[in-house]
């Protein structure tokens, strides 16, 4: 009876599960290749923190993929957000309390003209960002035109990409982040508290669930996986300040796209347009809305970057929107639309992370690392495909 109800969960939601399998198969593998190297603490602690600058972006890129859209100008308006927010600290001098929230309302603003441009002029979503791809390419070169690398030396920003949360000052265990630990601990039952009421409030409208055994798997498993990593980023420095960022984003947009109804209108629009407007949904709202948020978390990913780089480039943002993009088709977004998870979009950048930081530790050639990824990426449009096709 166990197996025969796990075997029929994992049928019906290899969508949710299919990334979570892929990322433990992941860890698992290429630690047994590289001979525990790659689960050290130190590996996984720059991991993760290296994968913050997509992840964000991934985040804004499901909604955008959901309502049948793509944006590729996400890269370089990163870019470009990341030079300004240089200037902005280094020329005139700002603080970063002024100076982040004047990119991000930039961003904003940015998205607000796609979206007006798509929802309203009917232009396509892939010409008007194509063409934003290439003004922001313009206008990152010519805003570092004179300096070239904009070298940032506030301390409090390059923090935010390179710093740590503080511990605890009177807890000293050596070698333990005892906050982080706490963190964790609190993620955990937050998750378990989450998932009791939402199997209550299902078994209130007598929505099938899965039987109690099954129930509890699934809780020991992401709880054990949730504090394993913790316990692997406490024993290195504990959460960077970019995991915390990344953590408040994703519970943000999951809160939006699972809790409001804001966020089932984006699904239904994504779903089917047409019967959307029918039914009273304001579709060129949703559009607006969807891409001013896609283009102010660029705005954010070009802050993380930079304070990372501690420097502003000018080949800032080059292929982070085909990263942001590979990681929600890879996290189960669907290539119609209406489909889609901003914690599979999550999963799906670690997936991707994690495939290049381990071919890395392996020697293997860049060459073959874009021949993989590629194959990965293809693999998961495939996968969406046949999988809607039996549903159907």
């Amino acid at each position: 009876m166990f197996f025969s109800d796990l075997k029929k969960m994992l049928k019906e939601n290899i969508r949710d599960y299919g990334m979570f399998i892929a990322l433990f198969a992941i860890i698992i593998g290429f630690s047994i290749l590289t001979d525990g190297v790659f689960i050290s603490p130190r590996n996984i602690s720059n991991l993760i923190n290296s994968v913050g600058y997509i992840a964000v972006l991934a985040v804004g890129m499901t909604l955008i993929i959901v309502i049948r859209h793509i944006d590729l100008s996400v890269g370089y308006l990163a870019g470009f957000a990341g030079a300004i927010v240089a200037i902005l600290l280094t020329r005139y001098n700002m603080s970063i309390f002024v100076a982040i929230p004047i990119v991000l309302v930039l961003g904003i603003v940015v998205g607000l003209f796609n979206g007006f441009l798509v929802g309203k002029v009917g232009v396509p979503a892939f010409v008007v960002s194509l063409a934003g791809m290439m003004i922001f390419r313009g206008a990152l070169l010519q805003v570092t035109n004179q300096t070239g690398t904009i070298i940032i030396k506030n301390q409090t920003f390059n923090n935010i990409g390179n710093g740590f949360i503080p511990d605890f000052p009177f807890i000293n265990i050596e070698g333990i982040h005892v906050v982080t630990l706490v963190i964790g601990i609190l993620g955990i039952c937050l998750y378990i508290i989450s998932e009791f009421r939402n199997r209550n409030k299902k078994l209130n409208y007598n929505f099938e669930v899965p039987s109690m055994p099954i129930f509890t798997l699934k809780l020991v498993l992401v709880s054990a996986m949730i504090g394993y990593i913790t316990w692997i980023l406490a024993r290195y420095n504990g959460l960077s300040w970019t995991v915390v960022i990344v953590l408040i984003v994703t519970a943000l947009y999951n809160y939006l796209t699972n809790k409001t109804v804001l966020g089932r209108h984006i699904y239904a629009v994504g779903g089917n347009p047409e019967a959307a407007a029918l039914s009273g949904i304001n579709v060129k709202n949703i559009t607006y809305f969807v891409f001013a948020s896609m283009s102010m978390l660029s705005a954010l990913s070009g802050i993380l970057y930079t304070s990372r780089l501690q420097s502003a480039t000018t080949t800032a943002g080059m292929g982070f929107e085909l990263d942001a993009i590979a990681a929600a088709y890879v996290g189960g977004v669907s290539a119609a639309g209406g489909v889609g998870k901003v914690t599979g979009s999550i999963i799906g950048a670690l997936v991707m992370a994690s495939l290049s930081n381990g071919m890395n530790l392996m020697g293997v050639g860049i060459s073959y690392q874009y021949i993989i990824r590629g194959a990965i990426l293809i693999l998961a449009v495939v996968f969406d495909v046949v999988t809607r096709n039996r549903n159907s």
